[in-house]
Parts: structure tokens; C-alpha cells; sequence
């Protein structure tokens, strides 16, 4: 079975319109909008909460066994659109400076974006049946389900504690942004 790649051209296609509206702000103000002007805020906020979405509804959605929100297929798919364009408006939103925990925040997400393609490469190569079913059988193709389901635990292994300490950075950088943006004005 082909599997679809529907959420990397709709990421490239929003990347690409992220891109012009960024583009002509950066016309607009004749420079590149800072991290913390109005701008650079609104799209580190709403890449932010993309993040967010990328690490809370798919989990959700994957370990709720009675939940019928759409197929896991389709899940899995608005977890990969948000997962890169979300840090694509993170990027987008340090103005080319990385400096700091910002810095450090940004790294991880870039590594947490690549680890992100590399888990759906393994995911990838398990064996489907037509209807997307994995296949659990013996012969032939249970060699390749068991080094596949053992690259995947492996990369599992790897994936979530990088995206943990990307949200625990994340969550750090946006409290004190908040704290010596606002409070101490």
C-alpha cells in the first residue's frame, strides 16, 4: 500500500504562505521583525501552541482506546502538519538569533523536527495490509515487522524525552519572556 504524503505538501503549502506573510513584514518594517514586537510574538505564540497540540492530542488520542475522534491514520497526520509547521513559526519568530535558552529551545526543536522524519521513515517501513492494518503474521515479512517495531521502540526511546526537554525549555523561555516583558515594566 502507498501511504499518502497529504500532510507534507499541506505543511510546504502553509510554510509557503507563513513564508510571504513573513516576507512582507519584513518589507513593512523594513527589517526583520524582532522576537518581541507584536509580530514576532504572534507567530512564536501561535507556533507555541501548534507545539503543543502536536505533543498533547495525538498522545491523547493514541492511548484513549474507547475514543472514536478519527482514524489514528488521521490523527497521526495533524500530528505531523502541526509538528512542522508550528516549528516553523517558532524558527521564524527568533529573528535569526539564538542566543541563550532561546537558542538552546530553538536546537531542540530543530532536533525534535528531524527526529520527528526519521520516526516516520521507521514507521513507515512496518508492513500494512490494503487497509492499513499492521500486519502481524509470520513468514516472510516478520523479520522486517521485527526489526521495524524495534527501530520504532528504540527511536520512541529517544523522541520523547528530547520533546520533554523541549517543553520544559519552551515553558521556561515563554514564563520569563512573560516576566520581563510585562512584570517588570
Amino acid at each position: 500500500m502507498q501511504r499518502s504524503n497529504k500532510e507534507l505538501w499541506l505543511s510546504l503549502l502553509a510554510a509557503a504562505i507563513i513564508t510571504t506573510v513573513y516576507a512582507f513584514m519584513v518589507s513593512w518594517y523594513r527589517a526583520i521583525p524582532a522576537a518581541g514586537g507584536l509580530f514576532g510574538h504572534l507567530i512564536g505564540v501561535i507556533g507555541f501552541l501548534l507545539m503543543l497540540l502536536t505533543e498533547t492530542l495525538y498522545s491523547f488520542r493514541k492511548r484513549s482506546q474507547k475514543a472514536r475522534w478519527g482514524s489514528m491514520q488521521s490523527w497521526l497526520q495533524l500530528h505531523i502538519f502541526t509538528g512542522l509547521v508550528g516549528p516553523f513559526m517558532v524558527l521564524l519568530h527568533t529573528s535569526w538569533k539564538f542566543n541563550g535558552l532561546a537558542g538552546a529551545t530553538t536546537l531542540l526543536t530543530i532536533i525534535i523536527v528531524i527526529s520527528g522524519f526519521v520516526g516516520r521513515y521507521i514507521y513507515t517501513q512496518i508492513p500494512r495490509s490494503l487497509d492499513g492494518v499492521e500486519i502481524t503474521e509470520t513468514g516472510s515479512q516478520a523479520a522486517t515487522l521485527v526489526r521495524a517495531r524495534r527501530l520504532l521502540a528504540i527511536w520512541h526511546a529517544v523522541h520523547i524525552p528530547i520533546g520533554i526537554a523541549l517543553f520544559t525549555a519552551a515553558f521556561i523561555h515563554v514564563g520569563a519572556a512573560l516576566y520581563y516583558a510585562t512584570l517588570l515594566r
